[in-house]
């Protein structure tokens, strides 16, 4: 073991204790970036309400809802982020990207958890019971966007996502499926002669899980994503049996719908909300869902919801997997990397590379590392330098209008696969949803060729010591 490194990380954040093994823990342990909003809120009102904010806002006095509370918004950032594997930002990525490369560490199974507190079956259960927003005026019922959990017949691994899910009625719902190992592990149920496969819904529980959730990439023939998500917690992960299939949960969520997915039947849902904040596809053919129990905790359980639009965790979410991928990949080809980001307002189709190189030729190979990369959202890479602050969306822009000659440091790979969110894409006819795009690579770094010095930015005497608000 190198001097540098530990099992379960960077040297560089030693001595901090696990992230909680609940939500609810990691609530109160971060309290002082989570907004909780007391007043009384209709249901209605939360999308809009928590998109507007930057980090975890929690709604304690749900009109309609009494008996619950709502989280969302627990991954935007990247101060929020690195609070889901409790290390500070700047090691943040280099944790996340050195645990992907490690063991699945698995579950520690416990007969029983504070989610089973309360039980639901039969004619009891009604999931429109929990507090389920609509995201958009187009929605035609609620809408579910947590966490769920389904498990390969073959293997016998864990798969996790988050498919959308119309609550159409007490005990139906019409799901979403969009990820390709979701999609491989119904094929073998069907290719069992089964016409159903068992699913839970898992919400509320601690950010890290979806973090894993949302991994994409080659692992199902090893491992699946839950049994990966001790191991970029460094902590065990208490899993107990469901009541009505043949599943087991995290023990410490707060609710956990069960149920069953009909392989048989599709079902036309319209207007989905993309990730690119447009309704892409307009519509689509999906299964549905039986529920067929509930369980949560007694003491106002957390409902966990993923406003999808237009600005929330929906966008940086399912990529930042992505972005560990990218930086042990760029870290391969010799580059120094700072960071790698799939910004909010690049609508989940844009990354930008931040990064040190040592000569020319370095930053259009890490441009085409990342344009080349397995997942459909990398249809505009922008490379930058460590001295451009890449959470500053003006400061990239400032650096491709300032950094780039268009003649020399852009390139463009025409006919690639797109993604089914883009609407500049070009559909494949007779494939829908599937769209075919050009991909552009831009060096918007600090160039050799130029004099070091013109790169130099100017600012104000005090920037950044004085605030304006102190002499107001």
């Amino acid at each position: 073991m190198s001097a540098t490194a530990t099992a379960t990380g960077p040297a560089a954040t030693p001595n901090r204790p696990p992230p909680d093994a609940s939500l609810r823990d990691y609530l109160v342990t971060n309290a002082d970036i989570v907004t909780r909003v007391t007043k009384p809120v209709r249901i209605e009102d939360i999308g809009a309400l928590s998109a507007q904010s930057d980090q975890p806002i929690l709604f304690e006095n749900i009109v309609e809802k009494p008996g619950f509370r709502l989280c969302d918004i627990l991954g935007k950032t990247r101060r929020a982020q690195a609070r889901a594997l409790g290390v500070a930002p700047e090691d943040y990525l280099k944790t996340l990207a050195f645990r992907l490369r490690q063991p699945p560490r698995g579950f520690k199974s416990v007969r029983s958890g504070p989610v089973k507190e309360i039980v639901k079956t039969g004619a009891d259960v009604d999931w429109r019971s929990l507090p389920i927003p609509r995201h958009k005026d187009a929605d035609a019922a609620p809408y579910v966007t947590a966490m769920n959990v389904i498990r390969d017949p073959e293997t016998g691994f864990y798969n996790s996502c988050h498919a959308g899910t119309y609550a159409v009625d007490a005990r139906r719902g019409l799901i979403s499926f969009v990820t390709p190992h979701s999609h491989v592990i119904m094929n073998k149920y069907r290719a069992m002669g089964r016409d159903k496969m068992p699913i839970a819904f898992v919400f509320g529980i601690p950010p890290a899980y979806e973090i894993m959730a949302n991994f994409s990439g080659l692992h199902m023939d090893m491992w699946g994503e839950l049994e990966m998500v001790g191991t970029i917690m460094d902590r065990d992960v208490e899993m107990v049996a469901c009541e009505t299939i043949d599943l087991t949960v995290p023990a410490q969520a707060e609710i956990v719908a069960e149920g069953f997915v009909n392989l048989r039947d599709k079902f036309r849902v319209g207007e989905v909300t993309s990730p690119s904040m447009y309704h892409l596809p307009h519509s689509e053919e999906v299964p549905e869902v039986e529920i067929t129990a509930i369980c949560m905790r007694a003491d106002r359980p957390i409902y966990r919801n993923h406003q999808t639009c237009p600005d929330t965790d929906h966008q940086p979410l399912p990529r930042l997997c992505h972005e560990a991928v990218l930086y042990n990949r760029l870290s391969e080809i010799g580059v120094k990397v700072k960071d790698v980001r799939f910004p909010t307002w690049g609508g989940a189709l844009s990354c930008v590379l931040q990064f040190d190189y040592p000569r020319e030729g370095f930053v259009n190979d890490a441009l085409m590392t990342a344009m080349g990369a397995p997942w459909l959202n990398t249809k505009l890479v922008v490379a930058i330098s460590p001295d451009t602050d890449i959470d500053d969306a003006a400061a990239v822009y400032h650096a491709i209008a300032t950094r780039v000659d268009p003649a020399r440091d852009v390139f463009i790979v025409p006919h690639t696969r797109g993604s089914p969110y883009d609407p500049a894409g070009r559909p494949i006819e007779g494939q829908p949803p599937f769209r075919t795009v050009g991909k552009m690579g831009i060096d918007a770094t600090r160039k050799a060729r130029h004099d070091p010095a013109d790169f130099e930015r100017a600012w104000p005497v005090n920037w950044g010591k004085v605030r304006l608000e102190d002499f107001l």
